[in-house]
């Protein structure tokens, strides 16, 4: 029921900010949202190396975001697109490679900050990003990612309580089944074939491909967090969402679905779809 209640608060709030709020505030209340899952992220994975400079990570994760978006927006960053790529690459090795060594983080702690930094960043700043690259593309872009993610993510709760007889991955989700899997697939898929025949009016083949491979990049994800979670021994991320968890086990499935989906309808170029480059 608890599960219930937010979803039935928390989604008109979702889609009032995404239809009502200009490019800014919408960037500026994922960002927020994110950074919650990340502060979750860093709780969890600490003990592994606390003496570290974690905290890097809450502050590295808007800026990334901002520099993302900037240079995807035409006319706006001054870099051609392979400079961003040799720079963000210099900031993450010689950046947190330098950051590690001066903040004279444990010899035992080293590898597992470095993992837990070159991670984290574009696992929490690239969805940033793609989320507003989406709206400022089309908002209903938006809403489309979260049906294929949140229908499909209710679809596999409730038809695994009820059918799920056959395990996915027992040592890392035991709750999850290949039916559940299956039941969120499909209606991921079906949810994005009503969007297609509501927004470009005719059912496009190559939207419900990239729908198929954002609504596997969902699962994944959800799947990558648990892998975390039970890596620590920890059952939920947080609890700020009741019946939900935490901030970062809302947004698990988002944060692989939602670049995977912007990379998608950029790679295809489906019509009447337009993706500003």
């Amino acid at each position: 029921m608890q599960r219930l209640i937010t979803a039935a608060i928390g989604t008109p709030l979702a889609l009032a900010a995404l239809f009502l709020l200009p490019h800014p505030w919408w960037f500026l209340v994922i960002a927020v949202f994110i950074e919650i899952a990340a502060w979750e992220y860093l709780t969890i994975v600490r003990p592994r190396a606390p003496h570290a400079p974690l905290w890097a990570l809450l502050v590295a994760i808007p800026l990334v975001a901002v520099a993302i978006s900037a240079s995807i927006m035409p006319g706006v960053w001054p870099l051609e697109s392979e400079a961003n790529w040799l720079l963000a690459a210099t900031l993450v090795s010689v950046g947190l490679g330098s950051l590690v060594l001066l903040s004279r983080t444990p010899l035992e702690e080293a590898i597992p900050a470095l993992g837990i930094l070159a991670f984290g960043i574009p696992y929490f700043a690239v969805p940033i990003a793609s989320l507003h690259q989406l709206k400022r593309s089309d908002p209903w872009l938006v809403f489309l990612l979260m049906a294929i993610v949140w229908l499909g993510d209710s679809a596999a709760f409730y038809a695994g309580s009820r059918w799920g007889r056959h395990k996915m991955a027992p040592v890392v989700s035991p709750k999850k089944s290949w039916e559940g899997a299956t039941a969120g697939f499909l209606v991921s898929v079906g949810a994005a074939a009503v969007w297609s025949v509501c927004r470009l009016d005719r059912l496009d083949p190559a939207l419900l491909a990239v729908a198929a491979v954002t609504a596997a990049a969902a699962q994944i994800g959800d799947l990558v967090e648990s892998v975390i979670k039970r890596g620590a021994g920890v059952k939920d991320s947080g609890n700020v969402l009741p019946g939900h968890g935490g901030a970062f086990d809302r947004m698990d499935a988002m944060l692989f679905a939602a670049p995977v989906l912007l990379i998608g309808l950029w790679l295809l170029r489906i019509d009447g779809i337009v993706i500003p480059r």
